[in-house]
């Protein structure tokens, strides 16, 4: 039975191989209750490894997964029936309507789709569109009803893969906003992505991953604050000049050299910087990170 004063999600000393080659190694990491939780990590991190293991659906060769306090791998369909999932490669019947597919799913987990008109409604998709057969839909359309399978039933916990895959800005906005209202109704929702943006406007704390390892674990306001800049400057005579910065912008501004600068262009870095520069930070003469 789960232990409702236990983390959402709980791991020590989780490691996963593929034979000689390392899926998630050492994972020591919580989740707890309530919290948006972003796991953030190029492609090939170890992400989907990990939430393969939070799902049973993968064994480690050592250390252990537990959700609401229960040990994964004797949590059995009860445990299974808390959690809504989105896989990051989802695969739905072609043949079943949008409809079909929502009692299909339904009947998996065996709860009443609660929140099901609310999270239809909130993503466009209407009856009208539930009637057709999964194989007329487009990406951003099955993605749409993965979603809604994974919220339906109002799970206390929310494991979602690279969610927004295919949506519109318009979906994934209103993907976010369905986040941030079960984060409100008490949910934990535990969200993994390569999007720092989608992250960083949704979620409370951030787990980095890079090369099969957790190198950061640290609240959205902390990562915002503290992540590298990229800066352009263009300066009389046609001369530029780029560089990455880690810090605040009063202190770069106070930095430059302005002496014929005619502009300056300051974008947030992407989250290969991002990574970079933690995993530097912790090893200098590390290559790792990238991917």
């Amino acid at each position: 039975m789960s232990d409702t004063a236990a983390p959402a999600i709980e791991t020590r000393g989780l490691t996963v191989r593929f034979g000689a080659v390392p899926g998630v190694l050492d994972l020591d990491l919580e989740v707890q209750v309530g919290e948006v939780f972003g796991f953030l990590g190029p492609n090939g991190a170890g992400k989907t490894t990990t939430i393969r293991t939070l799902l049973d659906l993968l064994r480690p060769d050592s250390g252990d997964a537990r959700i609401f306090g229960t040990e994964v791998r004797s949590g059995g369909g009860a445990l299974r029936a808390d959690i809504g999932y989105l896989p990051g490669d989802l695969a739905l019947f072609a043949s079943l309507t949008g409809s079909q597919t929502l009692r299909l799913f339904e009947r998996l987990v065996d709860r009443a789709p609660v929140l099901r008109d609310e999270v239809l409604e909130r993503l466009n998709l209407d009856d009208e569109a539930l009637r057709r057969r999964v194989r007329t839909f487009s990406t951003g359309m099955r993605q749409k009803l993965g979603i809604v399978c994974a919220f339906q039933h109002d799970p206390r916990l929310l494991i979602l893969d690279e969610p927004t895959t295919g949506l519109d800005p318009l979906g994934r906005d209103a993907f976010l906003e369905l986040v941030r209202s079960r984060r409100a109704a008490g949910r934990t929702v535990f969200l993994s992505s390569h999007v720092l943006d989608e992250i960083d406007r949704c979620a409370d704390r951030v787990g980095l991953v890079a090369s099969s390892r957790l190198r950061l674990v640290a609240p959205v306001q902390q990562l915002r604050a503290t992540r590298p800049r990229r800066v352009a400057l263009r300066y009389e005579g046609g001369r530029t000049e780029s560089f990455t910065y880690t810090g605040s912008p009063g202190e770069m501004l106070a930095e430059l050299d302005t002496d014929g600068l005619v502009d300056l262009e300051v974008r947030a870095a992407s989250l290969d910087d991002v990574f970079r520069a933690v995993v530097q930070t912790e090893d200098p003469a590390s290559g790792e990170g990238e991917s």
